[in-house]
C-alpha cells in the first residue's frame, strides 16, 4: 500500500485527469434511472459491456418497474443468462422493482439508505446511481478504484471503506464529483491488474508504484 499523497500532488493529477476527459461517463447503458439502477445491480461480477449486451433489447420492453414486473422472472432470466449469476440478480430485480411499485409510486428513491433498503442494492451501486443520475459527488470503489487508489497513493485504504473514505477526504472538492470515473476508467485502461501502462501513463511522474512498466 502507498502512502497518502499530499493535497497539491493530488491537485496536480486531478487536474491532468480533467484536462484529458473533462466529462467522463459511466460506461453501462441505460434510458432512466430505473434502469441505471437495474444496470449497475446487474454488472457485479460482470463487465459492463457484457451488461450492455444484454440490456439492449431487455431495456426496450422493461423500463420500468411495472413493465418489468410484467416481463417476469423468467422472462428476465431469457435477457440476462449471459450474465454471471442471472439466477440470483432476476430474483433481486423483479424483488426491488415490486417494491418500488408498492413503496415508491413506481419512482426510485435518491437517499442512499432507502436505494440500499432494494434487493441487490449495496453501498457501491447507491453511490454509482446518486453520482450519475443526481450528480452527487459519491464515491462507488470497484476493483480499479482499490487498485489505482492503492498503488498510486491516491487513495489507500485496507479495503473499500477505506478507499472511499480516502477519497472523500483528501481529494479537492472540486473534483469529487468525477473523482470515481476519472479512477475507474484509469484502472481499466492504463492502470491494469496485470500490466498497467506506465510508458503511457499521464499521472506516472506523480504516482508512487514502485513496480512500474517500462
Amino acid at each position: 500500500m502507498a502512502k497518502q499523497l499530499d493535497y497539491h500532488t493530488l491537485r496536480e493529477i486531478f487536474t491532468r485527469f480533467q484536462d484529458a476527459d473533462p466529462e467522463p461517463k459511466g460506461e453501462l447503458e441505460h434510458v432512466n434511472v430505473y434502469t441505471l439502477v437495474v444496470a449497475v445491480a446487474l454488472s457485479a461480477q460482470a463487465t459492463d459491456a457484457g451488461v450492455n449486451r444484454a440490456t439492449r433489447e431487455l431495456f426496450k420492453i422493461a423500463d420500468t418497474p411495472q413493465k418489468m414486473l410484467d416481463l417476469g422472472e423468467e422472462g428476465l432470466i431469457e435477457h440476462i443468462k449471459t450474465i454471471g449469476l442471472y439466477r440470483n440478480k432476476a430474483k433481486n430485480v423483479i424483488k426491488l422493482s415490486r417494491i418500488l411499485v408498492d413503496q415508491y409510486g413506481g419512482e426510485v428513491p435518491n437517499s442512499r439508505a432507502a436505494l440500499q433498503s432494494l434487493p441487490g442494492v449495496g453501498r457501491k451501486t447507491a453511490n454509482v446511481v446518486l453520482n450519475m443520475w443526481w450528480r452527487q459527488p459519491t464515491q462507488a470503489v470497484d476493483t480499479h478504484i482499490f487498485r489505482v487508489g492503492n498503488r498510486s497513493g491516491i487513495a489507500p485504504g485496507k479495503d473499500v471503506d477505506a478507499v472511499e473514505r480516502a477519497i472523500e477526504d483528501n481529494i479537492p472538492a472540486d473534483f469529487q464529483l468525477h473523482a470515481h470515473h476519472w479512477l475507474i476508467l484509469h484502472g481499466r485502461y492504463h492502470c491494469k491488474a496485470r500490466k498497467p501502462q506506465c510508458p503511457t501513463c499521464i499521472i506516472r511522474d506523480l504516482c508512487q508504484f514502485e513496480d512500474k512498466t517500462q
